[in-house]
């Protein structure tokens, strides 16, 4: 199994498709990255030679900011956002829809598991529950 970047990619896929499975790259980069390499997209990543690899390695360190600089980076925007205090930066810190989505229904994704509110019961006085004895009155 190939490494590059520090990401296992799958030997028995193609490479287009076996780049991918690395952060922050995507099916056309992935194309570009191997049109730059001089590399045919339809190879098996288990067929590349040692070369091939370092060279794949070479250009996505030198020319993208792929893994872990990429979601720091991302991490970093979005610490932005909510430090200064933007509309966008409240909607990350309440956990809401940030790209204008209705909020009424859907976006579980975002809210998490549905909180059900109201349709309790009030708790039963003992007096209220069936059989039970009422308190005899005071005398006066």
């Amino acid at each position: 199994m190939p490494r590059i970047v520090g990401v296992d990619i799958p030997k028995e896929k193609k490479i287009c498709i076996s780049l991918a499975y690395i952060y922050g790259i995507g099916r056309p980069m992935a194309l570009k990255i191997c049109k730059t390499a001089g590399i045919s997209p339809d190879v098996r990543a288990k067929n590349l030679t040692e070369e091939e690899v370092s060279k794949l390695a070479g250009i996505i360190q030198k020319d993208h900011r792929v893994e872990g600089n990429l979601r720091r980076e991302i991490q970093m925007n979005i610490k932005r956002l909510m430090d200064i205090g933007s509309y966008r930066g409240g909607r990350h810190k309440r956990s809401l829809p940030v790209r204008g989505q209705r909020t009424r229904t859907n976006a579980r994704t975002r809210k998490g598991p549905k909180k059900t509110v109201g349709g309790q019961r009030k708790k039963d006085t003992p007096a209220a529950k069936p059989g039970a004895v009422a308190a005899p009155a005071a005398k006066k």
